[in-house]
């Protein structure tokens, strides 16, 4: 996938070079009539300090008034959260715009029994195009108009992804850390499989759908926490292509508290296990084996189990036992360039490095565990947390009112990280007392990181 990458941006094969792309016009005599109805979902749940945001983000989309539809999906059981996005909603609607605010009576699937929902409503059957946008994300005004002519001219793609841009990356040590791995993914994962043609994940949000694709796969499941990740496979399995590009971003928020970050990663690693055990038979019969093998096996579920038991069980526990020889090119050389090439995607982050490899080793214990509760299907599968979003709050007065009081410092303990950050501590003073290399270098450090974030000093 690197070497993909290093090919794009040497040659700068742009989307564009590769897919037909026109920019749309309107007809002097028919006026916005010529262009495809489009219809954005705003799917949100007690969104108190971003719906406004994300409303008026996708409002003030440039495209014809009659051929856009504004979808808010509203699942808050707040009363005054309700009242205050039905405000906002008349308020755009009074300004000509075609908005529609749909609740519903349960929060049965969560996003994607919501989004379920959403597609019920006659007025949907007459769109071409369905851009998806979470609370939290904030679309320039030409999105649509760069994004849905992709779709127009080339009727073999299915969905036109976007790259997200972070607005909060610089809050903290723990945002800059999400955005190189976050970076890393768009370029290597996202960018090369557009590139080469093959398949790659929608990322649930930042994305414009065919409609005809999305209804050929069978629509919104919810029969795991990816439905984002679900569609796309089976729209994949049907033929269709996808295209992701990398010039047209989408302003986003970064989960800052290290708590939320846990039960997203949780989300986003039991989640693909868990879908992973469901369509492995559709998979295998579609004979698309290298989703299976590429996109699943190896990306979602082997990186996180190698990652921890390599890095923090099997490397500090070989200090106890002299006889064992682990390999130089395992432990150094193939890290170095993994991190290099990671690194690569966040240039003005590459002073970081050591800390997001340390970082990444304690985020991999959560990920492991999520992906063995996915795979078993254990009472966890499904649990679905709300990341908790600070909007303008991270920047105005408004932070006192959303800032939650500290709690004591045995209950912001987190054991796991404890235990593991201990254990691999007295394999580095082991390993100082009586080993013969510098492995205990790695493992003080390693395990001052699991300590950190076992008293929560991570974060905001």
């Amino acid at each position: 996938m690197n070497i993909v990458v290093v090919y794009v941006k040497l040659l700068k094969r742009k989307p564009e070079k590769t897919y037909k792309w026109e920019a749309m016009q309107e007809d002097i005599e028919q006026g916005g009539q010529n262009f495809p109805m489009v219809l954005v979902q705003i799917p949100m749940y007690n969104e108190r300090e971003v719906f406004q945001l994300s409303i008026g983000a996708a409002c003030r989309l440039i495209w014809p008034l009659d051929r856009l539809i504004v979808q808010v999906l509203d699942d808050s059981t707040d009363p005054t959260i309700m009242e205050m996005v039905s405000m906002e909603c008349a308020q755009w609607a009074s300004k000509g715009i075609n908005i529609k605010c749909e609740r519903r009576d349960n929060r049965n699937g969560y996003k994607a029994g919501a989004l379920k929902q959403g597609m019920r409503h006659s007025y949907v059957k007459q769109c071409n195009y369905i851009a998806i946008f979470d609370a939290d994300f904030q679309p320039e005004p030409d999105y649509l108009q760069r994004t849905v002519p992709f779709l127009i001219h080339n009727p073999e793609l299915a969905l036109v992804q976007a790259r997200w841009k972070f607005v909060n990356a610089s809050k903290c040590l723990m945002t800059r850390m999400q955005e190189m791995s976050l970076n890393y993914h768009f370029m290597a994962e996202q960018e090369s499989g557009s590139t080469r043609h093959a398949f790659f994940g929608f990322n649930g949000t930042a994305g414009v759908w065919r409609l005809a694709a999305m209804e050929e796969a069978g629509g919104w499941k919810d029969r795991t926490t990816v439905e984002d990740m679900d569609l796309a496979v089976r729209v994949g399995l049907h033929g269709w292509k996808f295209v992701f590009v990398n010039d047209i971003t989408v302003k986003s928020e970064l989960p800052s508290q290290f708590k939320a970050f846990r039960f997203q990663q949780h989300r986003w690693s039991c989640g693909p296990a868990n879908l992973f055990r469901k369509m492995t038979m559709e998979i295998i019969h579609n004979k698309k084996l290298y989703v299976i093998y590429s996109f699943f096996f190896v990306r979602k579920i082997i990186v996180h189990f190698f990652t921890f038991f390599f890095y923090c069980v099997i490397l500090p526990t070989s200090v106890f036992f002299s006889e064992v020889n682990i390999p130089t090119w395992s432990t150094i050389y193939l890290p170095f360039m993994i991190t290099l090439f990671n690194a690569i995607a966040t240039p003005r982050s590459f002073y970081l490095v050591v800390f997001w490899v340390l970082f990444e080793n304690v985020m991999a214990m959560h990920r492991t565990k999520g992906t063995f509760i996915g795979l078993l299907e254990g009472g966890r599968v499904n649990e679905w947390v709300v990341t908790e979003k600070l909007g303008d709050a991270l920047e105005t007065k408004l932070l006192p009112q959303v800032k939650k009081p500290r709690n004591g410092i045995l209950e912001r303990v987190n054991t796991k990280e404890m235990m593991v950050g201990i254990y691999i501590l007295c394999c580095a003073c082991y390993d100082f007392a009586y080993g013969n290399t510098l492995l205990y270098i790695y493992l003080s450090m390693q395990a001052l990181a699991f300590i950190i974030c076992g008293v929560g000093f991570v974060g905001t």
